[in-house]
């Protein structure tokens, strides 16, 4: 990180009333509104955003990869999530060939901070919630392969907007909390929680 303190302004929405498990697409269309794209969480969910819906089978849950599928409806405060795949995806639709999107995940905090926000441009990030510690479970078998997957509550998407020498600067979609700035250890810690998942998109310089 160059700066001492970066600080980003991006328009802020609230996931509370409407999309209940949607923290990831409301990141998603804080993103694309501060790139001055017109367009709602509704229409991105219906439009983009690639579903599956959990199903039993010989007593066992059968639930979606969240890499390759939202786990349930982000309308469904019993639903999950998704990953970052899922969400770069759903961007690169909607974006085409305008920006160039990337799944950062596995790269630390500081990193993205330097490649994105020093460059003026706010990066989809995954933590927890209120930064909650992290919980193991529940668990499902993938639909398709039988493989168990085991998911890590807590999850949660945001938009990262600055930092500043001992914390992080977000839009977070949770329960109307607006713009909250985050310690950078406990941040990180969660960040790590969470696959180190994240999505950056980048001005291609022709258009």
């Amino acid at each position: 990180m160059a700066a001492d303190m970066v600080r980003i302004k991006a328009p802020y929405l609230d996931q509370s009333k409407s999309f209940p498990t949607g923290c990831e697409s409301v990141s998603a269309v804080m993103l694309l509104h501060f790139l001055g794209y017109d367009i709602s969480v509704n229409e991105f969910i219906d439009r983009y955003l690639d579903l599956q819906e959990f199903e039993w089978g010989n007593g066992e849950l059968y639930g979606p990869d969240p890499r390759n599928y939202f786990c349930g409806s982000p309308y469904d405060a019993e639903s999950f999530g998704c990953y970052a795949p899922v969400i770069a995806r759903a961007l690169e639709r909607v974006l085409g060939e305008d920006f160039e999107v990337r799944d950062e995940s596995g790269m630390a905090l500081p990193d993205l901070a330097e490649k994105y926000l020093d460059h003026g441009m706010p990066v989809i990030v995954w933590a927890c919630i209120n930064m909650r510690e992290p919980i193991i479970g529940p668990e499902w078998k993938l639909i398709g392969s039988g493989e168990r997957f085991t998911w890590i509550s807590n999850e949660h998407c945001m938009l990262m907007t600055g930092y500043d020498e001992t914390g992080y600067y977000f839009n977070d979609p949770y329960e109307n909390n607006g713009e909250v700035r985050y310690p950078k250890l406990i941040t990180e810690n969660r960040h790590r929680a969470q696959y180190m998942q994240a999505v950056g998109v980048k001005r291609l310089n022709n258009r």
